[in-house]
């Protein structure tokens, strides 16, 4: 098979065409040529479009695809056909499912379900059985097995001894500890974040400080155990400060940002959407200028999609009673296109590069001679959020009807085109 891409601006900081307008030569699923122009021959598929770029296919670090167990919600077909519709050609999947991704027996029936879906799907698996934070889970084998991290995902590991062990443990065998900063005694029976807008909308806060002291004191176990520590979905101006200061130091700390905390404040749930009820919570004005400025300074090393469907049971529902969460897979780009006031080189480390780095996994180059994982996208295109363009099998996402500027045009993985209507 053969495809050529014209006139795309390419863009990776690793590939000695960064910057440049070039056509590529795919064939067979390796980039056979990279120049200014290479002429169409007969029978050729072409791909090109107006303000096209072309960057290393994105990854997302952070998305629930529910399956085993909440099929319902979503499975591995559906989540990964979502993945590629926002332009992903990699996602790490958290481990909250039914039973939980524990042991090797779930690990290893993700990774087989996964063979020949649209996107490559790498499996997290629990720090503690049945994410309980009792006792650690079954780690080593895991990591065997095929997992690419641990984490307990929206479950705060309260237990500091259990956290200090985990991170001792997975230091002989190099996989990376992923942390849900929240203190629950603080934040307990919260809708959405304390400030003026909950007491407006008389809603239960969920303070600020619930976020910050379970990540000063993960930084400071980490700092016990020398070793590196990863911070899920930080949402306020005090954890980014923290994790600066952590990073100043030269502690081997990271974290991710979801896209949905760039773009909106607390002050979009005055309508009462259930669809904008997420855990963290949707923030103030002033954090998501901290979060921007941690960007733009890498103390944030990656933006995520947090894509955690829901059924219409649990979401369509009096906000108190509803449940946690919105996909956003078909979105993430989009939103931090449109909000993170990045550079497109910088948007693509935060989406593509930096995730592998943590995971320690290769870099797709664009370069002559590889194996092409591509995202090919327009970074200037003014277009409207349809129910239309929702892949996932749930549909619970605030942002039907909202324009944004630049969208996920396709993406080439494992020889093949796939084209985003």
């Amino acid at each position: 098979m053969k495809l050529l891409i014209q006139k795309a601006r390419i863009t990776d900081p690793n590939s000695s065409f960064n910057g440049k307008v070039c056509d590529l030569l795919i064939v067979n699923g390796v980039i056979e040529q990279i120049k200014e122009t290479i002429p169409a021959e007969a029978g050729i598929p072409v791909f090109t479009s107006p303000n096209l770029s072309i960057s290393p296919g994105w990854f997302d670090l952070q998305a629930n695809f529910r399956e085993p167990g909440l099929e319902y919600k979503e499975d591995l077909k559906s989540g990964a056909a979502a993945a590629a519709a926002g332009g992903y050609t990699a996602v790490a999947l958290m481990p909250a499912t039914t039973p939980p991704t524990h042991s090797k027996s779930e690990i290893e029936y993700i990774i087989h379900r996964s063979k020949g879906a649209a996107v490559d799907i790498f499996p997290i698996g629990t720090v503690s059985h049945k994410l309980e934070g009792k006792e650690l889970s079954e780690m080593y084998d895991m990591h065997l097995s095929g997992a690419v991290a641990f984490s307990d995902d929206k479950q705060p590991l309260k237990n500091a001894g259990l956290l200090v062990r985990a991170l001792l443990y997975t230091k002989n065998f190099n996989r990376l500890i992923f942390t849900h900063c929240e203190e629950t005694s603080l934040s307990a029976e919260g809708k959405m974040n304390e400030g003026i807008t909950s007491t407006e909308l008389g809603l239960k806060g969920m303070p600020a400080l619930a976020e910050e002291v379970m990540v000063a004191r993960n930084i400071q176990l980490a700092e016990y155990a020398e070793t590196p520590i990863h911070f899920c979905s930080v949402s306020t101006a005090g954890s980014v400060q923290l994790i600066r200061e952590a990073k100043a130091k030269g502690l081997q700390v990271s974290c991710s940002v979801n896209a949905h905390h760039l773009g909106l404040t607390d002050t979009a749930l005055a309508g009462f959407d259930s669809n904008l009820k997420v855990n963290p919570p949707l923030r103030s004005q002033s954090d998501i200028e901290a979060l921007k400025k941690g960007l733009k300074d890498n103390t944030i090393d990656v933006i995520v999609s947090d894509h955690l469907p829901e059924d219409v049971e649990n979401k369509v529902l009096e906000f108190d009673h509803a449940a946690f969460g919105m996909i956003g897979l078909e979105t993430a780009y989009a939103l931090a296109n449109t909000f993170s006031g990045l550079t497109p080189e910088a948007l693509v480390d935060k989406l593509a590069i930096a995730p592998r780095k943590l995971l320690g996994m290769p870099v797709p180059v664009i370069k002559e001679g590889v194996a092409a994982n591509l995202t090919l996208f327009d970074p200037k295109k003014d277009w409207t959020f349809q129910a239309t363009d929702i892949r996932s099998k749930s549909k619970n996402t605030p942002f039907v009807g909202h324009a944004f500027k630049g969208k996920a045009l396709a993406t080439f993985l494992n020889g093949k085109l796939n084209k985003i209507d």
